[in-house]
Formats: structure tokens, C-alpha cells, sequence
């Protein structure tokens, strides 16, 4: 199913505006991540897209073409997994799969029929008559997901479906999500903060800030070509190069870095990945910070620009203190307007 979304905002009746105009359109099969700091109104367009939320007068929303913005929840067949993934303790896991099926009314063999395909899909093949509390927490994100797409849905959406995992799970279940997405072939959209998850498991992210969404795009762009100073410092390690440009140059506290182009009127950014510790690099800072991150080394640098400028280094850990020299590739230099914003 496609899903456009026109003229989408939302006031609430205290005055708040949760959403400012927003336009979005997602393809058929396609998985959309928001992503967003609390408060961005990524949940409200969310919660708008399912029928939770009315939009602002002018407002629509689309499904497959067809104008659903004033069809209640329950006839938009839509499949939602919460947070708190809302599973009934009373019943087993069979049972919470096929509950949606049965409020369908669909005869009990396509019911049998249906549980046990989705099972297979979400392997929980074994867990069938398992109490939902003596499951882990990833098999309840499974089984919270198989309940969902078991009625065959419209469209998936998520609302911080990994948030309540501790670190380790959180990882691994992260890629396993991804993969059951697309194997479900479903349109799909999902709202988190995680930069790491939404870069893993979408096709496109759109990030939000202050009820406004200031770019959407594939991970990869995202990523390498922010469209403005939000972007680049919300997702990945970015960082502010502070100093005067002139032409092709950025001249520093450590030294003159060359860009790839000219950069006036330009801000420039770099992420710490790559800023390289390099005996033949023209920047110069003193170690003030080395923290190991198992891969590598976060490394804090002072007097190369008027802030602590960080670099990951995977040799030997510099000593606290001594003076190192760095290397920017000028193609690793992000120049921004300091004024652009895209949706």
C-alpha cells in the first residue's frame, strides 16, 4: 500500500503545535523511519497516519489513493506495535496471534492457517503454547509483530518498538527487525530516537525537529550529505570545525584544512571518524581525552578548533596530553548553509 500525507499538522486544543505542515509520501513496500528528539512530533504524525489523531483542518491522509483521513481507527486496517508491545498476559502465544483474526470473524481453519504462517515467519516455531511471561524480550517483540501482521494490514506502524530493551538486546533484535520487515513485504513506519536503528532498518529516514521534518532521505545520503546543521549534528558523530574560511581553505587553531570546494558562507563539519591521527597531517591538537569503544579509540583533541575536536583512532592509545597531528580528507568536510532546511 502507498501511503501521501497532505497539508498534515496538529494543534492541540491548549494551543500546542505538536506538527507544522508536513507533506510525506511513502511507497508501496517502503519502511519509513521519524526520527527525532523528544517532542518533534514524530509520535503525533504517527499517531495521525493510524487514526489516533484528527489533523489540522486542510489536512489528509492517503491510503493507496483513497482519502482515509476521516475513517476511524478500526476501519483503516492498519497493524500497530507498541512499546510496551500491550500483549494479554492471559493468553498464550498462539491465542495473542490470532486474537485480531478472530475479531475479524474469519472462519477457524483460515485462522489456524494464518497464526501458523506468521509463526514460521517470526520463528517462534515451539513457543506456540508459551505463556507470554516466560517469554524474553525479544520473543515478545516477535510475537507483538506476528500479532500485528497476522490480519493481513494495510500498513505496519511502530512506535519505539525496541526502546524498552536493555543495550545488548537492543542491538541484536534491531537487525532481526529489519529482516522481518521485508519479509513481510509491508508498508511500514516506525518512530524512534535511536540514530542506529532508524539508519539499520529503514529504506528512507525523515528527521524531525521541532515539528518539522528537515530532510528525508535513504540512510547513506542522510548520512553524508545532511541538509542542514540539524541533520548533520542529530545523526552520526558531527562535529563543528570552528574557524575562517577563505576560498578552498578553513583556517584553525592547529592549522589550515583544505575543502572541497569553496566554502564561504558555508559552516563546516567533519564526524570523528574522520579526523585521523597522522604524523604527516597539517592539523595539530594536544590529547586531552582517550576512551576505549572496543573497535577503537574516542579521542579528544583541544586547540585545533575553539572546541574539543574528537577523532576515532584504532591504533595504539595516545597519552593524555601529548601533541599529535590529524588529517581531514577535504572530501570528509561537510559545508552547510547555516539556513537550509529541506522537507
Amino acid at each position: 500500500m502507498t501511503l501521501k500525507l497532505e497539508n498534515v499538522a496538529k494543534t492541540f486544543p491548549d494551543g500546542t503545535r505538536a506538527l507544522l505542515t508536513t507533506d510525506l509520501e511513502v511507497g508501496a513496500g517502503e519502511i519509513i523511519s521519524l526520527l527525532g528528539p523528544s517532542g518533534c512530533g514524530k509520535t503525533t504524525l504517527l499517531r495521525i497516519i493510524g487514526g489516533l489523531e484528527t489533523p489540522d483542518d486542510g489536512g489528509r491522509v492517503y491510503f493507496d489513493g483513497q482519502d482515509v483521513t476521516d475513517l476511524p481507527v478500526e476501519r483503516r486496517r492498519i497493524g500497530m506495535v507498541f512499546q510496551s508491545y500491550a500483549l494479554f498476559p492471559n493468553m498464550n502465544v498462539r491465542r495473542n496471534i490470532g486474537y485480531g483474526l478472530k475479531m475479524l470473524k474469519l472462519a477457524q481453519n483460515e485462522i489456524d492457517a494464518r497464526v501458523s504462517e506468521v509463526i514460521e515467519m517470526c520463528h517462534l516455531g515451539g513457543f506456540e503454547e508459551r505463556s507470554i511471561s516466560a517469554l524474553s524480550g525479544g520473543q515478545k517483540q516477535r510475537v507483538a509483530l506476528a500479532r500485528a501482521v497476522a490480519p493481513r494490514p494495510r500498513i505496519l506502524l511502530l512506535d519505539e518498538p525496541l526502546s524498552a530493551l536493555d543495550a545488548a538486546l537492543r542491538d541484536r533484535l534491531r537487525d532481526e527487525l529489519a529482516t522481518l520487515l521485508r519479509r513481510f513485504d509491508i508498508t511500514a513506519v516506525f518512530v524512534t530516537h535511536d540514530q542506529t536503528e532508524a539508519l539499520a532498518i529503514a529504506d528512507r529516514v525523515a528527521v524531525m525537529s521541532q515539528g518539522v521534518v528537515q530532510q528525508i532521505a535513504p540512510p547513506e545520503v542522510l548520512y553524508r550529505n545532511p541538509a542542514s546543521e540539524f541533520v548533520a549534528e542529530f545523526v552520526g558523530d558531527a562535529q563543528l570545525l570552528r574557524g575562517t574560511i577563505a576560498k578552498d581553505c578553513l583556517h584553525l587553531r592547529g592549522g589550515t584544512q583544505v575543502l572541497p570546494k569553496d566554502g564561504q558562507g558555508h559552516t563546516a563539519f567533519v564526524r570523528a571518524e574522520n579526523v585521523l591521527l597522522d604524523p604527516d597531517g597539517s592539523l595539530s591538537g594536544r590529547v586531552t581525552s582517550v576512551v576505549f569503544l572496543g573497535t577503537h579509540y574516542r579521542v579528544g583533541l583541544e586547540q585545533v578548533t575553539d572546541e574539543i575536536l574528537f577523532a576515532h583512532h584504532a591504533g595504539p592509545a595516545p597519552e593524555i596530553g601529548s601533541d599529535q597531528k590529524l588529517r581531514i580528507a577535504p572530501e570528509a568536510v561537510m559545508l552547510l548553509n547555516p539556513s537550509r532546511v529541506t522537507q
